[in-house]
């Protein structure tokens, strides 16, 4: 199946700029978070890349930009523990609404941009509200598969790619492999599409994740 372009879905999910992209597909589902300030930066870039070669495959996929999006970080409360309803006690944001996307989604991409060798706040918040609703709840991504991609301007992706890999692990998902680090190097807006093996590790990212889905549908 050729390829298709990302469309805007028309809405957004916090009534402003939490941009939602959606293509329609098969019952599979991929929905990935772009962590980064910048909404259609690098970072979104790399995860088109691997997207792309979902669709090709049939699968549906999802880009959400947390850019602009209201997304508060975990207070702590355990409140999730008592009332073992799915969802976060806060409600004055989107954490609950990201984390009703991962739970129906059959595989979660997780991007961000390298801030002081580690990953960004906005996607750091919706992890770690996720990881606690998600083990009050019993484990709703337990055997999802899971996957990071970071961007970088230099040093320090290893441990950003680490930190988002610790999400999937502790959440007992599973994380298909690539060519090499899921890492695409560039400053400025476009420069990761400059990497030639940054780019095709998103691609191989994007197949083997294909090839993992299919394998645990059947």
């Amino acid at each position: 199946m050729k390829a298709k372009e990302l469309r805007p879905s028309g809405h957004f999910l916090d009534g402003k700029r939490g941009e939602t992209y959606t293509m329609l597909g098969t019952k599979t589902k991929v929905v990935a978070f772009n962590g980064s300030a910048r909404k259609n930066g690098n970072t979104a870039i790399l995860l088109r890349t691997v997207l792309k070669e979902l669709e090709a495959e049939g699968i549906e996929t999802e880009l959400i930009q947390l850019s602009g999006a209201k997304i508060y970080g975990c207070l702590a409360c355990r409140k999730c523990s008592t009332s073992k309803d799915h969802r976060c006690s806060q409600s004055g944001d989107m954490g609950n609404a990201y984390i009703e996307k991962m739970e129906e989604a059959d595989g979660i991409l997780l991007g961000s941009p390298t801030y002081v060798a580690d990953i960004s706040p906005e996607i750091k918040a919706l992890m770690d509200r996720a990881c606690l609703v998600s083990k009050a709840n019993g484990g709703i991504f337990r055997r999802k598969v899971g996957a990071a991609v970071v961007a970088v301007r230099r040093a320090g992706a290893i441990h950003a790619f680490d930190a988002l890999n610790h999400f999937f692990l502790i959440s007992e998902m599973i994380v298909p492999g690539s060519s090499y680090w899921n890492i695409g190097i560039g400053r400025e807006i476009g420069d990761v599409e400059k990497d030639e093996e940054g780019i095709q590790t998103m691609k191989t990212l994007g197949r083997n994740m294909a090839w993992l889905l299919k394998k645990l549908k059947n």
